[in-house]
């Protein structure tokens, strides 16, 4: 399994969407949220271009994207899963590292998001 790192950006993006789903949705809400990030990174931390994976060549060398709905069925908790997930990683996959660069949600565009490092160097 390969190492991963979020970079900054990454970061505050997790902190907003779980502060964002614990206001709307409620502390079960973001568990859930929480328990499918975890597992997400997981998953591509253990296989970088794993099903549901999609190489980004036109964002730079290696970056890829994985839709977080592709870990949901292994997310579940005790309060259940996130039914919708909405959200998705950008990462730029080598041998030794996933780096993190972002997490955005699915209707955004994405080149208007990059990130200006991925933790990984």
């Amino acid at each position: 399994m390969a190492v991963f790192r979020l970079a900054a950006s990454a970061e505050e993006d997790i902190v907003e969407l779980l502060s964002y789903t614990a206001a709307n949705f409620g502390e079960s809400a973001r568990i859930r949220y929480e328990r499918l990030l975890i597992t997400a990174l997981r998953d591509v931390a253990s296989d970088p271009i794993r099903t549901g994976s999609v190489a980004r060549a036109e964002l730079g060398d290696n970056i890829r994207s994985y839709h977080l709905r592709h870990s949901r069925d292994r997310a579940r908790t005790d309060h259940g899963i996130v039914q919708r997930p909405r959200n998705l990683l950008l990462y730029r996959a080598t041998i030794e590292m996933i780096g993190v660069g972002r997490v955005l949600h699915d209707v955004m565009e994405i080149e208007r998001h990059l990130p200006a490092t991925y933790g990984d160097d």
